[in-house]
Order: C-alpha cells, then sequence, then structure tokens
C-alpha cells in the first residue's frame, strides 16, 4: 500500500481556525461515516476499509492537525482536545452540513472523538450531529481519570490491572521529555519507512514528520489541565466499542466501567492487534456497517 489518496475519493481542503485540513470524501453512496485516525497515522490507515465501506456509505476521512497533509500548529497547545473538536466540527460543516454522521475513531482519533461526543450536548456546534460512535482503541480520557480513581480505591485486582496498563502506557511519560523524543522518532521511522518493514503499510512516507509532531497531542492534553465536561463526561448516544483483544497499548480491562458513561453501549471483542482497522479490515467493517444500520442512516 502507498499514502496515495484512497480510490474513489476526492481530496479537498478545509479551513480550521488558521489551519488547513486535508479531507477526503468519497460518493454519496449512503450514509455519511467520518473516520479519524489516531497516531503515528494519517487517512492511510483507513484504506482498506474505507474500500469495503464505499460501496454502501458515503466515506470520508481527513488528516488530523499536525499530520500527512495537514497544517501543523505552531505551538503545542494547538494540539489541545479543544483545537481538535474544532477540528471535526469544521469537516462536518464541510462535508454533512445538514444531517448527523456516523463517527468512527481509531486510537486518538477515538479519543478525540469521545471528547466531541461527551461535550455534544453542550457544544451547540456539535448537538445531534453524531448518530452513532464507533471507538476503537482509544478511551476517553475523562474515563480514564475515573478508571484510575477507581484502581487506586478498589481491591489488587483492579491496582494490578492498572499497574499492567501502566507498563503499556510508559511512551506517555517519554513523550512529556522535551525534543529528545522528537529526534529519536524522526530518526527510527525515517529507517523504517526506508525498510518498509512488514506490518508498517498503514503509515504514509510523511510517518517520521508525522510522529515527531504527534507528541505534542500526549503533551497538551494527558496531563495538562482540561475545561471540565458540563454535566460529566456521559453520553446516550448509541457507542460501538471494539476491543483488540491483543492490542499492545490498551488493555482490555481499561474499558471495564465504561457502560457507567455510555448508557447505549454495545461492546465486540475482537481477535486482533492495535491497527485492527488496517490488519482486520473486514471484521471492523462489517461490524461498522451493521451498526450504522441498526442506529439510523441519515
Amino acid at each position: 500500500m502507498t499514502d496515495a489518496s484512497i480510490p474513489r475519493m476526492t481530496r479537498r481542503m478545509v479551513r480550521s481556525g488558521d489551519l488547513t485540513l486535508a479531507v477526503w470524501e468519497g460518493p454519496r453512496t449512503g450514509p455519511t461515516i467520518v473516520l479519524v485516525h489516531g497516531y503515528p497515522d494519517t487517512h492511510v490507515v483507513w484504506t482498506r476499509l474505507v474500500e469495503l465501506l464505499s460501496l454502501s456509505h458515503h466515506c470520508v476521512v481527513y488528516d488530523v492537525r499536525g499530520a500527512g497533509a495537514s497544517g501543523v500548529p505552531r505551538e503545542r497547545t494547538g494540539y489541545a482536545l479543544a483545537r481538535l473538536r474544532a477540528d471535526l466540527i469544521a469537516v462536518l460543516d464541510a462535508v454533512a452540513p445538514t444531517g448527523p454522521v456516523h463517527l468512527v475513531g481509531h486510537d486518538w482519533g477515538s479519543i478525540q472523538g469521545w471528547d466531541a461526543l461527551v461535550r455534544a450536548e453542550s457544544e451547540p456546534a456539535l448537538s445531534g450531529r453524531i448518530a452513532s460512535y464507533t471507538t476503537i482503541s482509544g478511551p476517553c480520557l475523562e474515563h480514564v481519570g475515573a478508571w484510575v480513581k477507581a484502581a487506586w480505591h478498589g481491591g489488587w485486582n483492579r491496582k494490578r490491572e492498572a499497574l499492567r496498563q501502566l507498563r503499556r502506557s510508559w511512551y506517555v511519560l517519554a513523550f512529556q521529555v522535551p525534543w529528545l523524543p522528537e529526534v529519536v522518532l524522526r530518526r527510527v521511522n525515517r529507517r523504517l519507512i526506508r525498510t518498509r518493514q512488514r506490518g508498517t503499510y498503514h503509515f504514509a512516507r510523511t510517518l517520521p514528520d508525522d510522529a515527531a509532531h504527534g507528541v505534542n497531542l500526549y503533551r497538551a492534553n494527558v496531563l495538562s489541565p482540561r475545561p471540565a465536561v458540563p454535566g460529566g463526561p456521559y453520553t446516550q448516544v448509541p457507542v460501538q466499542l471494539i476491543v483488540p483483544v491483543r492490542d499492545a497499548y490498551v488493555t482490555p480491562a481499561f474499558y471495564r466501567d465504561l457502560h457507567r458513561f455510555a448508557g447505549n453501549l454495545t461492546r465486540i471483542d475482537l481477535d486482533a492487534g492495535h491497527w485492527a482497522p488496517h490488519t482486520h479490515a473486514d471484521d471492523v467493517a462489517g461490524l461498522i456497517s451493521t451498526f450504522v444500520r441498526l442506529h439510523g442512516a441519515p
């Protein structure tokens, strides 16, 4: 796979504040699905999935700020969730100004999707615009805080789960170190792109820069204070949680308490690793298509 535009998709540039976002849009063959990629990916990670879904759905993908063909913020604060939320709104205004969409997020795309979802009732620009949400390998940061608190006050089993997750999340703290992660990530990923090692084909040629820029997602959001969610991080929008049980970064136990926050939750465990949208595209496409059909089609 290359990082060329996904077949049958038309590229356009969408303005969001002081940046432009590269957006790819497929034929309007059915309900609109907006797919948001994670770190350190670009829209390319969705290629196989979109090839399957675009036969019966209006698929939209975009490079998030700092990645691929989209603009790069000058400051760390440009990666804050509020800016990412504004980007999603700009994309929705461009591709689906009159009706709701079905949102899909992976990794950091899922984290920012959750942020939009739990704030939809209090943010007029998002109210009523998300018909359903499919989340893969990316928790809501507000839910993470509640999960850590429950583990701290829970029994030894909860504490062991938290320690297991902490071991898998070591890089989150490593990324807080100034400038060094960027140097290492550029060097390692230049080599990776040159060799095109097995299993890396969901990455774009811009990977070295994407990886370096994207560490600011962690710096701007994980340990930094965030505005509280009015009314708490809850949603009644239908949520499909796809859990790759062999995910090397997010343990299944991370989602133990999600039903407390999502009143209409469907959980599917999938025998796959972190990049399930690429490695198990057939399975994930089928799950998304079924969920969209069950929960309305604008």
